[in-house]
């Protein structure tokens, strides 16, 4: 039996060196958690870029980017997706990012693959090269597909975490982050950049936290000046990179080292909304919590209802009539409005105003006993 092909606990934080393909194939199978793949964008370019004044474009003109065809790229591709499909936990998922050379080719390919697509995510960036010619639209964004392994797999998403890192508002498939500069932009002694698309930590933080859990295993076949193991290693994750290039290994190597592990659990546990039994307003009725023909006011007891048989509610002297969320909501002139919150009843034994939500916790308490 060959151990190293068998055994991934000697693999976890450490950057393999080599080829991505055969490394992958000494991988077991369904022992990865996590992928972000930042594949070779096959750019095609022939010959250095320049702007108008004649000054050197610092473009992708890495050896590792070059390809003699369409086809020799795509055979490429094929091949590290199989191996990365193989490796992948079953109810495991896959980031892979590109620009319009690449992306679709690529896409094509995982679907191919059977890998089920959940979202294609568009990184714009704040601050893209422009483009010095005039003579195309400025490319300033890149675009990540986010795939499961199969479309039975019951994959990680911390969908209230990411809502409550966007401001308690649903997270879009839109990412406003600025590329990669500053301090953050690994260079060598000359002040030159170690590696030509290194990504930023902002991105690498969004989709770490999103799609995998504390201990998770995330693997980049492509590993570069190691972002992905930098901040995997903060959020108190594992990861495996491969990576072929000495420079690329040395430098990312230093910078992980560097990196402070969040260890805490509690730190790094994702955030779930706490799931509270949901309560019908006719469950007052039939607790008679409060009756037919009781009267129920707002806050400032501008409105005043009255409360019907079948658990609706009516403004007194007209018409107008509705569900507490209904009604509430009619008055208020808005979209919608939580009924137990807004509307308030006069309590008969000391005469003051209550929520009519103290019912729905009344109720809540009797149900979980």
């Amino acid at each position: 039996m060959d151990l190293f092909k068998h055994s991934i606990k000697g693999k976890r934080n450490k950057i393999l060196k080599g080829d991505c393909i055969e490394i992958l194939k000494s991988l077991p199978e369904e022992s990865v958690d996590l992928i972000f793949s930042d594949p070779p964008y096959n750019l095609q370019l022939k010959k250095d870029l320049s702007r108008p004044d004649a000054s050197h474009v610092d473009a992708v003109m890495d050896e590792w980017d070059h390809f003699e065809s369409f086809k020799e790229y795509d055979e490429f591709t094929k091949a590290w997706l199989a191996e990365c499909k193989r490796v992948l936990k079953k109810d495991g998922t896959i980031w892979v990012i590109g620009s319009y050379h690449n992306i679709f080719r690529v896409g094509t390919e995982m679907q191919n693959q059977g890998f089920w697509m959940l979202n294609d995510v568009v990184w714009v960036k704040n601050n893209p090269m422009p483009n010095f010619k005039g003579t195309r639209f400025t490319n300033a964004h890149e675009t990540m597909v986010w795939c499961a392994k199969s479309a039975e797999s019951k994959y990680t998403f911390h969908y209230e975490s990411m809502k409550a890192f966007n401001d308690d508002t649903q997270m879009r498939s839109d990412w406003h982050l600025p590329i990669c500069s500053g301090h953050e932009r690994l260079k060598n002694e000359e002040g030159h950049k170690i590696h030509s698309t290194q990504k930023p930590e902002a991105l690498l933080y969004r989709i770490i936290l999103s799609s995998s859990n504390k201990g998770d295993t995330v693997l980049d076949p492509f590993f570069g000046s190691g972002t992905t193991g930098a901040v995997a290693k903060m959020l108190g994750r594992n990861f495996i990179g491969i990576e072929r290039e000495d420079v690329y290994i040395e430098a990312a190597t230093k910078r992980i080292a560097e990196v402070e592990e969040l260890k805490d659990e509690e730190l790094t546990n994702p955030f779930e909304k706490e799931k509270v039994l949901k309560i019908p307003f006719g469950a007052v009725l039939e607790r008679n919590l409060l009756v037919p023909g009781d009267k129920l006011y707002d806050a400032k007891q501008k409105f005043e209802a009255e409360l019907m048989t079948d658990g609706t509610i009516k403004l007194v002297g007209k018409k107008t009539r509705g569900s507490i969320h209904q009604l509430g909501a009619k008055v208020q002139d808005q979209p919608s409005c939580n009924g137990w919150t807004y509307w308030y009843f006069i309590d008969k034994k000391d005469g003051e105003l209550k929520p009519i939500d103290e019912f729905r916790n009344i109720i809540r308490k009797e149900l979980e006993v």
